[in-house]
């Protein structure tokens, strides 16, 4: 993994810009996924950042978890990592002391639902998508995040399914902010992240944790219960063949 797989840079408005660049999908490994959790953490304890910008460079937001590295560890090691390691990153973000404001472009799927629908404000181009593919993966989780950004049953439809649902779905449904050309997104998000960054910082962390104070469930319980069944789907041996199958097919496109 590359030394500058997650870029930070904080300007003098304290807006703390994080670029996730992991090629060729941003699917994070297991080191990625708690790297990026100690970025977000370290950036909302410092007294200068007044917000967070998280985006990604490259055609997608995230594509979730490195399955190969899941494919290539013969015991449990790797998917108690993972799973340990995106609970770290997904918490960091909804933790963060002051509000994050995610950019999402092209695909956000599995674990970049997980960053995203525990952020404070999305904004997306117009080419942005988002799914929870798990089902076809082996996998389970981030139906808690998801049911942030759709309504219940169309999240259930989509988890079942694997289906995606466009940047203007989720902009209809109230939970994207801002749909905008492509070439527009970086531009957008930090208009809005330069607004927060203008208000007093005291008033928005105690806004930031007071939201968070009356959600009406609590978001890492609720995913990591969700775990429980992606632990139980991998002992039982039925991960392991569902992502061998999805690895052929992928080889055979390929």
């Amino acid at each position: 993994m590359g030394t500058d797989i997650i870029r930070t840079t904080v300007d003098e408005r304290g807006i703390a810009e994080v670029v996730v660049d992991c090629p060729p999908v941003n699917a994070l490994p297991v080191a990625g996924w708690f790297r990026l959790a100690e970025t977000v953490e370290r950036l909302g304890r410092d007294p200068d950042v007044r917000v967070v910008l998280l985006r990604a460079e490259g055609r997608g937001f995230n594509a979730g978890v490195d399955i190969k590295e899941l494919q290539a560890d013969t015991g449990h090691t790797a998917i108690i990592g993972v799973n340990r390691g995106c609970f770290a990153a997904f918490a960091a973000v909804y933790d963060c002391a002051v509000p994050v404001v995610t950019a999402v472009q092209g695909f956000c799927v599995g674990g970049g639902i997980g960053l995203v629908g525990n952020s404070d404000v999305i904004v997306a181009a117009e080419d942005a998508y988002f799914g929870l593919p798990e089902v076809d993966r082996g996998a389970l989780g981030a139906a808690t995040h998801l049911s942030r950004l759709v309504p219940q049953h169309k999240a259930r439809a989509m988890m079942y399914t694997c289906a995606t649902a466009s940047a203007a779905e989720l902009h209809a449904f109230g939970s994207v902010l801002d749909v905008v050309p492509g070439d527009r997104l970086r531009e957008r998000a930090l208009e809005v992240a330069a607004q927060i960054a203008g208000k007093n910082p005291v008033v928005i962390r105690a806004a930031k944790e007071a939201f968070n104070g009356i959600d009406l469930w609590d978001v890492k319980r609720s995913y990591r219960y969700e775990q429980g069944f992606t632990f139980e789907v991998n002992l039982s041996g039925v991960a392991a063949e569902v992502r061998d199958a999805f690895g052929r097919a992928t080889d055979a496109k390929g």
